[in-house]
């Protein structure tokens, strides 16, 4: 007699990217998955925000809240990036007030009323969904400069098998020790500095004759669009050009030398 599976889908990042976000759900569907997690920050860098958060609405995506969500929620000051460089915070500025102006009161209500964390059976595995970590929404976890000691520490402090995040907008794992594991998963909204225009999702399976396995999911959608409409909405063309480009032209000095070496600016 074949064995259960369990079968879900987590991103994290659609910063409205409404049209990566209906092709990474429709793919996600048609792979089977049988829950889909939201890991935050719905807003930022595209246009039209409330598009994609109807979307995350009426496709029934179970989604925690991100710095992002919090700030917009609360109408707070800023977005709470995490930045320190003045040019980034300058550009995390301006993509926050547009979304802030953008973003209906029904939605702003709902993102207000979202958890900042997530417990999720997965099989026999305890999987916790947070936005940058356990300890602090807005935490940068790089793989270059995240040691495998404070992972172990963090999935033992916070009695999990499995933690998952985003945040950085770089996908990455690290099998830990036992069964135990560290998976960003990636963001929809914008590419990985790496000179490609597809973004990413994660789908995570557990089957009990093999155990969990991880699968990082291109997702390919109309850029040349999404960049038009950014345009037209007077996004700052800085924004345009990491769309079309596949490289980050904002939020650089943020990144490890090892994860900026891989763009060209």
């Amino acid at each position: 007699m074949k064995q259960p599976t369990e079968r879900i889908a987590c991103f994290g990042g659609v910063y409205s990217n409404y049209l990566a976000l209906e092709a990474a759900l429709r793919d996600a569907q048609r792979r089977g998955a049988e829950r889909i997690y939201c890991l935050g920050d719905f807003g930022a860098f595209g246009p039209h925000p409330n598009r994609s958060l109807e979307l995350l609405r009426s496709s029934n995506v179970i989604a925690i809240q991100g710095n992002y969500d919090q700030s917009i929620g609360h109408a707070f000051a800023d977005c709470q990036c995490g930045y320190t460089d003045p040019r980034d915070n300058h550009f995390a500025q301006l993509s926050y007030d547009y979304t802030l102006a953008h973003t209906n009161e029904d939605h702003r209500a709902w993102m207000r009323s979202l958890p900042a964390q997530w417990r999720i059976e997965l099989g026999p595995l305890r999987v916790l969904a947070c936005h940058g970590s356990p300890r602090k929404m807005n935490e940068f976890l790089w793989e270059s400069t995240t040691s495998t000691q404070f992972l172990d520490h963090l999935v033992t402090q916070y009695d999990a098998d499995v933690i998952l995040a985003t945040h950085t907008g770089i996908k990455w794992q690290r099998a830990l020790s036992g069964r135990r594991r560290f998976i960003n998963v990636g963001v929809l909204g914008r590419p990985e500095n790496d000179g490609h225009r597809h973004v990413w999702y994660t789908m995570l399976e557990y089957a009990p004759s093999e155990g969990l396995s991880v699968e990082f999911i291109p997702v390919e959608y109309d850029a040349g669009r999404l960049a038009r409409e950014m345009v037209a909405e007077r996004l700052p063309g800085e924004f345009v050009e990491t769309i079309l480009s596949g490289y980050w032209t904002t939020c650089l000095e943020v990144l490890p030398s090892k994860e900026r070496r891989r763009g060209k600016h």
